[in-house]
């Protein structure tokens, strides 16, 4: 089939089938635009052939003139007429393919401006593929621009909800009449002939774009976001970074615990969660550990790890690289290969797992203050284009082979630990333990044993030998900015306890092998969460110290945590759990009430 572009019509004959001529603002130059497929009077598929035959014969023709010059000693610049006509094929070829491949390609992006008119045909060829290929009708179906011809939509019209003055404000507001433009827009998107995912490059305005994928994707459903807000955020901060194709975003209240008292100084640690008694729980926690001197953290270990899958014909060349890899005499030229990818990136240590004649190379490096899954990868990358120098034979599978392992509960992460690696004590006095926590410090000894401990193991828990770790994981890593799915693994903790000074007090600890945490890169960068790094000294990069700012941030995680298990074990032990949640965790107030 041809798919040359044809050429466009002129302005004088565009008119609306009422006679009267278009709108200036819908109006653009046309131009005739001529292809490196225009070449020859042939079809496209033809023409093809014959440039890319002519390209490889003449390759082909000229090199061997060249092997036969150099065995006969003749200069090379020394030219025969079919020698000469073969380079000009060549050229010829070259300008042919590179502008049939590449040119067009690159001034699609080039010519296109943030504002261009949405009547114009753009790609048309390639986009009417790719409307056969797939029609479906939704906000991201493969389609083309908004240039053809629209069906008519119906008109959604929304059904108000019960009269109170709030709602009906709010659906007011969410049938405003959009302007002639963005409507135009808005029903290409929803009849299908412009992704929703190219409305922020199509139209250089993140916020708009927002807004217009939000009222396509209301009419596409028939169901309103009455509740989803869509003011006060930057669109433009997430762009191509956090989040794609936004309708708006989620409001989540962060509250404050503390001060945790940790390492000689005061935190105070921003919890995002809709948990009620969390943050009051984790408090109290904070204020036993200030009563009784504080906490301590000893951070273990900083690495994290991403560990590819390779296979071989035979286990035996598995091996052979298993042995290569993890020999001490290659681990300097590996290092250096692995650290080109950032200056950040130091590469730790590699240890492999052979499952028959798959090898799994789990890399394990320093990352700075990044959290650094994209900086692991591309160190990887640069080891295992260097080592199918050495393995020819050696066939890349996957950068990652879950042995890393990433989001997702896995031994070696409890083992061998993944991120940060951190354990927090303190010791809570016995008044403390009876004013504060009211309880005493037998019965959280025995329960621990009981519930963290036998009732975990009884479970068959994997890295969950405590209380509720993962909740104040998930709170802090959505205050700060971090990957909130990478909770899986950062909440593997194991609490204990135990009676010292004569049984008086208390010791507690938790032990925490693969907190992932990073201070730069991701939702760090975003106003809220970057506010929320500042509150606790860890915004952005370290330059005295690259990576002490992702370190500090793990082991305030790690003393958060600490206080959480404290709490809760406490009310636990006191009969005071369902008391609490009952009192925090559920609303007495008359909705209809408040509604009005």
């Amino acid at each position: 089939m041809d798919v040359r572009r044809r050429l466009t019509t002129p302005l004088h004959q565009e008119k609306s089938a009422a006679g009267e001529h278009l709108k200036p603002h819908k109006l653009q130059k046309q131009t005739s635009s001529m292809k490196a497929s225009d070449a020859l009077p042939l079809p496209l598929y033809l023409t093809n052939g014959f440039f890319l035959s002519l390209f490889f014969s003449v390759i082909y023709f000229l090199l061997h003139r060249w092997r036969l010059k150099i065995r006969n000693s003749t200069p090379l610049h020394v030219l025969t007429f079919s020698e000469l006509a073969a380079l000009a094929a060549l050229f010829a070829s070259v300008i042919y393919l590179l502008g049939f491949f590449g040119i067009g390609f690159v001034q699609s992006f080039i010519t296109r401006t943030p504002h261009e008119n949405w009547d114009v045909e753009d790609d048309e060829n390639i986009e009417n593929f790719m409307l056969k290929e797939d029609s479906r009708r939704g906000p991201c179906a493969a389609a083309t621009t908004i240039g053809c011809a629209i069906p008519p939509q119906p008109q959604v019209v929304p059904m108000v909800p019960p009269a109170t003055k709030v709602a009906t404000e709010v659906v007011e507001n969410l049938v405003a009449q959009p302007t002639e433009e963005d409507e135009q827009i808005i029903k290409s998107v929803v009849a299908g002939t412009t992704p929703s995912y190219s409305l922020e490059s199509k139209l250089g305005d993140c916020k708009r774009a927002a807004a217009i994928r939000r009222e396509a994707l209301q009419r596409l459903t028939g169901k309103f976001l009455t509740g989803l807000p869509l003011e006060g955020f930057d669109y433009e901060s997430i762009l191509g970074q956090c989040c794609e194709m936004p309708v708006g975003y989620v409001q989540i209240p962060v509250g404050i615990a503390g001060p945790l008292l940790l390492d000689g100084r005061e935190y105070s640690v921003p919890m995002a969660t809709t948990e009620g008694c969390l943050v009051a729980s984790t408090n109290r926690g904070c204020k036993a550990i200030y009563a009784s001197g504080g906490a301590v953290s000893v951070l273990l270990r900083d690495a994290m790890t991403r560990a590819p899958v390779v296979r071989f014909a035979t286990a035996q060349r598995a091996a052979e690289l298993k042995f290569f890899l993890e020999d001490p005499m290659n681990s300097d030229t590996l290092a250096v290969v692995f650290n080109k990818s950032s200056r950040f990136a130091k590469l730790q240590g590699i240890h492999c797992a052979i499952a028959g004649k798959n090898l799994y190379i789990r890399f394990s490096c320093s990352t700075g203050d990044a959290m650094g899954m994209n900086m692991v990868s591309k160190g990887v990358q640069n080891v295992l284009d260097f080592l199918q120098n050495d393995f020819p034979d050696m066939d890349v599978i996957g950068i990652s082979g879950n042995y890393c392992s990433d989001k997702k509960p896995a031994a070696v992460n409890w083992i061998e630990g993944r991120g940060k690696s951190v354990v927090c004590e303190a010791i809570i006095r016995e008044e403390v333990v009876k004013k504060v926590l009211k309880t005493n410090v037998a019965a959280l000894v025995e329960l621990n044993m009981l519930k963290n401990l036998t009732g975990s193991a009884v479970a068959g828990a994997l890295g969950g030998f405590n209380a509720h770790a993962s909740n104040i994981v998930s709170a802090v890593y959505l205050a700060t900015g971090q990957d909130p799915a990478q909770n899986v693994e950062s909440s593997h903790c194991i609490t204990m306890m135990e009676a010292v000074n004569d049984g008086k007090d208390l010791h507690v600890s938790v032990t925490m092998p693969s907190i992932e945490v990073g201070t730069v890169g991701g939702g760090t960068q975003l106003a809220s969460q970057s506010a929320c790094l500042n509150l606790l000294g860890v915004k952005g990069a370290n330059k005295d110290s690259p990576g002490s700012n992702s370190r500090l941030l793990a082991t305030i995680v790690a003393g958060s945590v600490l206080a959480g298990e404290i709490s809760l074990m406490s009310a636990i032990a006191a009969g005071q759990l369902v008391k609490s949640h009952m009192k925090y965790n559920r609303s007495s107030k008359d909705i209809t009430k408040v509604a009005s």
